[in-house]
C-alpha cells in the first residue's frame, strides 16, 4: 500500500466553465461538505495509480476536493501478478464473462483475502477512525471489513457491471458479497448493475464525470495535435514540416505503417482488454473499407502493456491484435495502425490520448460490455462524432442519432461497419452529431455534478451514524 501525491487542481477554473446556478450549487454542496468533514480525511483506494479509467477519475476528483479545501488523499494497493490475475478474472465475471480456468474457488479466495489482509495493515497506518474511505472496484472489496471495525465510514464503488446478471455474474457478486454487504454505501455507476442483496437505502447511483483540463482533455488546435503525433511517429513528416523545438521522449510502438499526411482517422483508444473488443472493431473497419475514401485508414490505440499493473491480460489481447493485423491483405495492412502508447511519462500519454481523439473524423468504442465509458465522454467534449456499442453505462452517454451512433448489437460487425461509413462518408452528419456532443457533456458529465454527489453521500453517512 502506498500514497500517490495529488496536487489542488483547477477549482476556479472549474467553476468558470458552469453556468451562475451550478456554480451556486457547487459552492454551497462542497461548503456543507467542508464544514461536516471538519478534520476528517477523505481517502481514494484502488489498484493502480497510472493506466485506466479509475486512476484517470482518481487524480482530477481528489485535486478538486483539495483545491476546494477537502483533505481529501489517495492511496494504491500492493498486489503480485497472481492476485491481479485473480481480479481480473473477478473482473470479466462481473461482466457476465468466464474464463477457462473456471470459478474462482477456496484457493483463490485465500490468496485474494490474504494479499488484502496485508494491505489493510498498512491502510490503517494512514486511515483514523472517522474517516472516510472511497473504495474503488473488485481488488479493493476485501478492505471493507477491517476497515469499518477500525471506525471508518465506508463507501465501496463499483466502476462495472452488467445490465442482465447472468449466471457468471452472480457467481462473481456472490464472491464478493461477504466483503461488500458490510458497507456504509455502495456505489454503481447504473442501477441495473447492482445485485438484488445490496440494501436499497445504502444504494447510491453516481455516473462518473471527466476533468476537462485534464492533458488530454485540454482545447488544442488540429495543428498543435498533429504535430504531437507527427513527434511521436504516428504522422509522417512532410519534407515542409518544421521539426517541433521540443519533442516528445517517448515515441509509441507502431505496428503498421505511419500514417501518411492527410489522412482520415477512426480511432478506438482503450485497454488491451478482449471486452473492449479491438480484434472486432479491425474487422468491422475491414467490412467498411471498401465502401470509404482511401485516405480513412484505423488507428487501435491502448497503453503499453507493462505499463498497467492490474491487467495482466494484456499482452495477449495485444498479441492477438498483432496476428490479426498479419491475416489482413496487403492493402488493408496499409490503412491499419496499432499503436501501444508510452506509459513511463503520464502526461504525455494523455496527450498522445487527447491527439489521436482531437484529430479522429471518428471515434468508436464498441466494447462488448462497459461500465462507462471515459474515452466515450472525452471523445464528446473535443465534438468529435462516436459510434459506440448500445452497452452498459454507453447508454446513458450518448443518445442513437442525436449526439451519436450506438450498435444495438456489439457482436454485428455488418452493423457497426454500416454506422462507420454513415459517418465518415456524410460531414455534416459529424458534425452534428460531434456538436451535439460536446453540449451534452457540458451540461451532465463534468465534475461539478459528481462532487454535488459525493458531497451529499458524505453528509449522509457522517450525520446518519446508523445508516
Amino acid at each position: 500500500m502506498h500514497e500517490v501525491e495529488t496536487e489542488p487542481d483547477r477549482w476556479e477554473t472549474l467553476l468558470g466553465l458552469l453556468s451562475p446556478d451550478r456554480r451556486a450549487q457547487l459552492l454551497q454542496s462542497v461548503e456543507d461538505a467542508r464544514n461536516l468533514l471538519e478534520d476528517r480525511v477523505v481517502w481514494s483506494v484502488n489498484a493502480t495509480g497510472q493506466g485506466g479509467g479509475v486512476a484517470e477519475m482518481c487524480g482530477p476528483m481528489l485535486g478538486y476536493a483539495r483545491a476546494a479545501g477537502v483533505d481529501a488523499r489517495w492511496l494504491v494497493l500492493d498486489g503480485d501478478a497472481d492476485f491481479f490475475a485473480v481480479t481480473k478474472r473477478l473482473h470479466n465475471m462481473l461482466h457476465g464473462f468466464g474464463s477457462d480456468e473456471g470459478d474462482l474457488g477456496a484457493a483463490e479466495r485465500d490468496l485474494y483475502e490474504s494479499v488484502l489482509d496485508e494491505n489493510l495493515s498498512a491502510c490503517l497506518e494512514h486511515i483514523s477512525p472517522g474517516d472516510v474511505v472511497l473504495l474503488h472496484d473488485p481488488q479493493t472489496a476485501g478492505l471493507v471489513p477491517g476497515l469499518r471495525r477500525h471506525g471508518a465510514r465506508v463507501v465501496w464503488r463499483s466502476h462495472i457491471g452488467v445490465d442482465d446478471l447472468n449466471e457468471v455474474a452472480e457467481r462473481g457478486w456472490e464472491f464478493l458479497r461477504d466483503q461488500i454487504v458490510g458497507a456504509h454505501a455502495v456505489v454503481f455507476s447504473r442501477r441495473e448493475y447492482c445485485p438484488g442483496w445490496v440494501r436499497p437505502d445504502r444504494l447510491r447511483v453516481i455516473a462518473p464525470s471527466i476533468d476537462p483540463f485534464a492533458a488530454k482533455n485540454r482545447q488544442v488546435t488540429d495543428e498543435e495535435s498533429a504535430e504531437l503525433l507527427r513527434d511521436v511517429g504516428l504522422l509522417r513528416r512532410r519534407p515542409s514540416d518544421h521539426t517541433a523545438a521540443e519533442t516528445t521522449a517517448s515515441t509509441i510502438e507502431l505496428v503498421g505503417d505511419q500514417l501518411e499526411p492527410g489522412s482520415r482517422t477512426v480511432v478506438q483508444v482503450s485497454r488491451w482488454d478482449r471486452l473492449k473488443d479491438m480484434h472486432g472493431v479491425m474487422t468491422g473497419f475491414q467490412l467498411a473499407a471498401p465502401k470509404v475514401p482511401e485516405n480513412v485508414h484505423l488507428v487501435l490505440a491502448g497503453p503499453e502493456v507493462s505499463g498497467v499493473d492490474d491487467d495482466p491480460e494484456g499482452a495477449e489481447v495485444l498479441a492477438e491484435c498483432h496476428r490479426a493485423w498479419e491475416s489482413l491483405s496487403r492493402s488493408l495492412k496499409e490503412r491499419v495502425h496499432i499503436a501501444a502508447l508510452p506509459m513511463q511519462d503520464l502526461e504525455a500519454n494523455a496527450r498522445i490520448v487527447g491527439a489521436l481523439q482531437q484529430t479522429a473524423d471518428v471515434v468508436v468504442q464498441k466494447s462488448l460490455v462497459e461500465g462507462f465509458g471515459l474515452t466515450v465522454t472525452e471523445a464528446m467534449w473535443k465534438g468529435r462524432p462516436v459510434v459506440a456499442s448500445a452497452v452498459g453505462g454507453i447508454q446513458d452517454q450518448i443518445t442513437h442519432g442525436r449526439d451519436g451512433l450506438l450498435v444495438s448489437d456489439p457482436t454485428d460487425l455488418e452493423s457497426f461497419g454500416s454506422l462507420l461509413t454513415q459517418v465518415v462518408t456524410d460531414d455534416d452528419l459529424g458534425d452534428r452529431l460531434g456538436a451535439n456532443a460536446h453540449t451534452r457533456v457540458q451540461e451532465h458529465f463534468l465534475g461539478d455534478r459528481a462532487l454535488n454527489q459525493w458531497g451529499q453521500l458524505f453528509s449522509i453517512l457522517i450525520s446518519e451514524p446508523g445508516h
